[in-house]
């Protein structure tokens, strides 16, 4: 919620599912990962033009299209955002901070506890903490995951189904859920 509380702040999607789940329109030009596959020849000011206004304060780099293989673009990548005086959230999904974006920031795991989530999640870097999505009729239980994963708990939290049907409809950032629109009044 940074940018609700008025945080300059930055969503880095490696993913890709972030336009879908803020209800935005799908990015089929380069993103992040255009910019990555590019090349040298590409400077650094050029993922400021590949940014999308979400809110106030909120802004995504769209994964689009190319590889995110790299090492030498993810760490000059890793050291353009952590000088951009934003928060910077990087939704890396399956393949994890790796050592580009390790050591810069925090490093946390959101994860429900369903088999087929751990699993894709994998281990995490050493240090990464869980943020366990609670809800009701799953099997795992806290020490599961953290066994599977390698992570320590933060926080757990109870899942709320308006605030999924939001996300699966694409109305996230235009119909906020009713049990959220305290944090969205905040400025």
């Amino acid at each position: 919620m940074s940018a609700a509380d008025g945080v300059a702040t930055l969503l880095v999607d490696l993913d890709g599912d972030q336009p879908a789940i803020l209800g935005l329109a799908s990015s089929s030009g380069p993103g992040v990962g255009g910019w990555l596959d590019a090349g040298h020849d590409v400077p650094v000011d050029a993922l400021a033009e590949l940014e999308t206004s979400v809110v106030p304060n909120l802004g995504l780099l769209p994964r689009g299209i190319g590889a995110i293989t790299d090492p030498e673009r993810l760490s000059l990548l890793g050291s353009v955002l952590a000088g951009s005086g934003r928060r910077v959230i990087v939704d890396a999904g399956p393949t994890g901070p790796s050592q580009w974006w390790a050591g810069r920031a925090e490093s946390v795991l959101v994860v429900r506890a369903c088999y087929l989530a751990v699993l894709r999640a994998g281990r995490v870097p050493a240090g990464t903490q869980l943020v366990l999505i609670e809800e009701p009729g799953r099997a795992l239980r806290l020490d599961d995951i953290m066994a599977a994963t390698g992570a320590s708990l933060r926080c757990r939290v109870a899942l709320d189904p308006a605030v999924a049907r939001s996300v699966d409809a694409g109305l996230f950032t235009t119909r906020l859920p009713r049990s959220l629109r305290p944090l969205g009044r905040r400025r």
